[in-house]
């Protein structure tokens, strides 16, 4: 992919892992619009030359005018990175997690969703373009106190693969992004080993611009969790994060 003349939507993109990557798009001399609910971060991002729509991926109407609004401004667009993402802690135990259940998958998948449904209608017309979803390295190895965030995302991956066949033909593609835990957004509190964010940037936007753009964009940190099954480690790893269950309130593990 080239990244040095694209025009790049980053649903998504307000904190973290999305805003060093808007940040990165732009210092590489793509247009970028970022796209959230905080208005003072994205007041912040505007100080700094980037675009920004305000957006609310749970809301189907909020994100049709987000559309509508970047459209006008930018009819060129042809990058959509979609990475709205919630992670809450859940106790199975207690019925009460279902609201946390509800919140994640209507932000992280039917989020991702609206975004792609919104937008794919416009890059058929052009012929040509790209979708960037945002999964996690919990979709392929769960971690057990925050299990609906690990099946949001691997439906995301699913959705993903059955995006790409379906665009298959028609000049859109579809790359997905699989972060492990990223020093950002609070990562870094659940796990101790993240990745320093800057180094994580710097390797997924080389993985990126390679010719042709590989279909899961995978950092050396992550293929552990990718491939756990294939290598055999999946059940040894899933019981190692179970320790994390002691996280939850009234639980030693």
């Amino acid at each position: 992919m080239d990244l040095s003349n694209r025009t790049v939507l980053v649903v998504g993109g307000t904190s973290g892992i999305g805003r060093e990557l808007a940040r990165r798009f732009a210092a590489a001399g793509s247009t970028v619009v970022v796209g959230g609910r905080n208005q003072e971060a994205l007041a912040e991002l505007a100080g700094e030359g980037l675009g920004t729509v305000t957006v609310d991926v749970t809301d189907s109407a909020s994100v049709v005018a987000a559309r509508d609004a970047v459209l006008a401004r930018h009819p060129a667009l042809d990058t959509v990175v979609t990475m709205p993402g919630v992670m809450l802690l859940e106790d199975l135990r207690d019925p009460a997690h279902f609201e946390a259940a509800w919140t994640t998958v209507d932000t992280n998948l039917l989020g991702t969703i609206r975004v792609v449904d919104a937008f794919t209608p416009h890059l058929l017309h052009r012929g040509t373009g790209t979708f960037v979803t945002v999964t996690s390295g919990i979709a392929f190895l769960p971690f057990p106190p925050m299990p609906t965030y690990a099946a949001s995302k691997a439906a995301v991956h699913a959705y993903s693969e059955a995006l790409r066949a379906q665009l298959d033909g028609t000049g859109v593609g579809v790359v997905e992004l699989v972060p492990p835990a990223v020093a950002a957004a609070g990562q870094e509190k659940v796990a101790p080993h993240a990745l320093p964010l800057d180094g994580f940037a710097t390797e997924v936007m080389d993985l990126l611009a390679q010719e042709p753009t590989p279909r899961e964009i995978l950092v050396k940190g992550v293929l552990m969790h990718r491939w756990a099954e294939r290598d055999g480690t999946y059940d040894d790893l899933v019981a190692q994060r179970s320790l994390a269950l002691s996280m939850l309130p009234g639980r030693d593990g």
